[in-house]
Formats: structure tokens, C-alpha cells, sequence
């Protein structure tokens, strides 16, 4: 978390510059490297239940002492834990928010974009040199189970959270209609509209290892009869055709704009006439959307998707230019009241 800091230490970084903000910043890169290795090492979970020494901790980890006791004290500087005698304990907020059986935990994002930007943030350099990514970001989640589970975890409550709001936006399909989701592996959007409309049928598609989750929400939902999950890579499976209303939910930003026209033509030609796209997208430029934590987050996950994907945060008129050539009428922005980042660009195939 931010490094605590009094009033007048805040003021001398961030208002006078009698100090290096870029002091802060470097504290606060490895305040969150040291969270990252506590969630790893389990040291919270081991806490959960309440204060142990270092011995009995390092016991249960199985970490050496000195070592140990040296990450503990540092997340006891940041925050992280407090230190009643002798022992380490979790604070309040780490007590709320990084264990993993809380209903909505940050473990599972704070896990992610630990190894995202520890594994893959090593050569940012390179891709802004060369102008796109200098690997693969969906082969190497697919290496790596876990972090995949927590990147499939983090949508899936994202889409807990959003997906009420979300259906309410977005024109009903017709009775008996059929939806497509693309990508969207953990089918939480599409088990919320298939349970708001209860004729709709749905197909999901997305890599073999993001349906894994979505497998099991599509079963406690009771929508095996109802929703397909087929692997492929969206830009070359086949889609099929006959659809009413096509998902593209946190996914054009994955990709360059000679990619996006191109699965924009695709997901036109899967639509009947007058079926919609509905794309959900932290977008870029949006004069609403005040400075603060949420513009932060979109300025710096579109360097991130950049880095790893080729893609970026776009900007409304940019999505309407793309929609527009791929065969859409004019699209509609509907800004969501429970995310500030995040808006769905809603178009109707001619």
C-alpha cells in the first residue's frame, strides 16, 4: 500500500517538490514486490487466525527466519501487518482485503499483476522502441494455471459486480434469441443475461484454459442445456452465424486496430440483421471521468496491454470509426455507474 507518510512529508513530495516524488514512487514499486512475495509465501493466510512469532511463521511457510523476519518488518512499514510484542499480525486492511476467502478479495488482482509486472515488465523498454509487445500474453497465461485462475477469478467478480447494471443497458435480445460471448472463458456475463432471459441461448468462446471457470459457473448456474463453451482464438475460430447479440467484454483493447477491424468483420458476419455488439471497455479520453484512481488505472493498463498485447485503451470515437467500416450504425456510449472506468459502446448491424 502507499507508503504512510505525515502531512508535512506528503506536502514537501507531492505540492512544494522540495522533495523527488519519483522517491515515493520507488518506495511504492517495492511495497507492492514485498505484498506480492508475502501473498505468495502465504504469510496472510497464516495469519489469518491471529499473531505468531517469526519461528512458528517461518515453520509454516517454510521460509528461512532471518529472511522471513526482514520481509515481515518491511510489511510492517508499509502497512501490511503490525506487530503487537514479539509477533507479526495482519492489519485491518490486509485482514479485509488479502485473504483469499473473502467473498470479494483483491488476493487474486493483487497475485496477477504481481507476476504480470515482475515476469513480463522487464523489457518495457524494448516494446516501446519496437512498437508492440515482445511476446505472447495469452500462450504465457496459458503456461501458467495460476495465474490464469486468478486472472479468470478477477473478471468473474468483475462481472458479479457489474453484469446487473450492465443487462439493464443493454437492449433485450428477442425471445428465444442467441447470444455469442467472445472471451469471455469465465461466462459470468453470459450466465446473468441467459438468467435474465430465460429463452436465450448462448455460446461462449475463448482459449481451452479460460473455460475452466467458466465450466464450473455454467454448471452451479444450471445452463448446461443452455450455454455452449467452445475453444478457439477469436480471430480464427469459427464463429458460426444466426446470432442476436454478440459480448465483447474487456477484449478489443487485447488487440493493434488492423486486429480489432478485422474481428469486428467477423463478429458482423456472425449477426443476424439489426443484432448488436455490446462492448464493454475502460475506455481512453473520456472528459467525464475525473483524475484520480480510476483515470490512473486506464492510463496504465493501456501502456500495459500495449506492452504485453499490442493493444490499448481506445477512445470512443476511435471504437465508433472501427464499428462504423465493419458494417455497424452509429454506436452509443453508456457510461456504467458502478466502475469509473469502465463504459459499453452498444452498435446494431445494418
Amino acid at each position: 500500500m502507499p507508503v504512510p507518510l505525515p502531512p508535512e512529508v506528503a506536502r514537501a513530495f507531492m505540492e512544494t517538490d522540495e522533495a523527488p516524488s519519483a522517491h515515493l514512487d520507488m518506495l511504492n514499486a517495492i511495497s507492492f514486490r514485498t505484498a506480492g512475495a508475502g501473498l505468495r509465501l502465504g504469510v496472510f493466510e497464516e495469519l489469518a487466525n491471529g499473531p505468531l512469532p517469526v519461528a512458528s511463521l517461518a515453520e509454516r511457510i517454510g521460509a528461512d527466519p532471518l529472511g522471513l523476519r526482514l520481509l515481515l518488518d518491511a510489511l510492517v512499514g508499509f502497512g501490511y501487518l503490525v506487530q503487537p510484542g514479539d509477533a507479526y499480525a495482519n492489519s485491518e486492511n490486509t485482514s479485509r482485503w488479502l485473504l483469499r476467502s473473502t467473498p470479494d478479495s483483491f488476493a487474486p488482482v493483487l497475485s496477477f499483476w504481481t507476476t504480470v509486472v515482475t515476469e513480463l515488465w522487464g523489457d518495457l523498454e524494448t516494446s516501446v522502441r519496437q512498437g508492440g509487445p515482445t511476446g505472447d500474453f495469452y500462450a504465457w497465461l496459458e503456461r501458467r494455471p495460476e495465474t490464469l485462475a486468478d486472472f479468470q477469478t478477477m473478471l468473474r467478480r468483475l462481472a458479479g459486480w457489474l453484469s446487473e447494471e450492465v443487462i439493464t443497458l443493454v437492449p433485450a435480445p428477442p425471445s428465444g434469441g442467441r447470444l455469442l460471448d467472445l472471451g469471455g472463458g469465465h461466462a459470468g456475463y453470459t450466465a446473468a443475461f441467459c438468467q435474465a432471459y430465460p429463452e436465450l441461448r448462448a455460446t461462449v468462446v475463448d482459449l481451452p484454459g479460460a473455460l475452466s471457470q467458466g465450466r464450473a459457473v455454467v454448471e452451479s448456474a444450471g445452463l448446461t442445456d443452455r450455454v455452449e463453451l467452445r475453444p478457439g482464438d477469436l480471430l480464427t475460430a469459427d464463429l458460426g452465424a444466426g446470432y442476436d447479440l454478440v459480448l465483447l467484454f474487456n477484449i478489443v483493447h487485447g488487440y493493434d486496430d488492423s486486429q480489432v477491424a478485422a474481428l469486428l468483420d467477423r463478429v458482423a458476419a456472425a449477426l443476424n440483421p439489426g443484432g448488436r455488439v455490446v462492448l464493454l471497455e475502460p475506455l481512453a479520453e473520456v472528459p467525464e471521468r475525473p483524475p484520480g484512481v480510476a483515470d490512473a488505472f486506464v492510463r496504465a493498463f493501456s501502456l500495459n496491454l500495449f506492452h504485453t498485447q499490442g493493444g490499448r485503451a481506445y477512445a470512443f470515437d476511435e471504437l465508433a470509426k472501427l464499428l462504423t467500416a465493419a458494417g455497424f450504425g452509429e454506436p452509443e456510449e453508456r457510461m456504467l455507474t458502478r466502475s469509473d472506468a469502465d463504459h459499453l459502446v452498444i452498435a446494431t448491424r445494418t
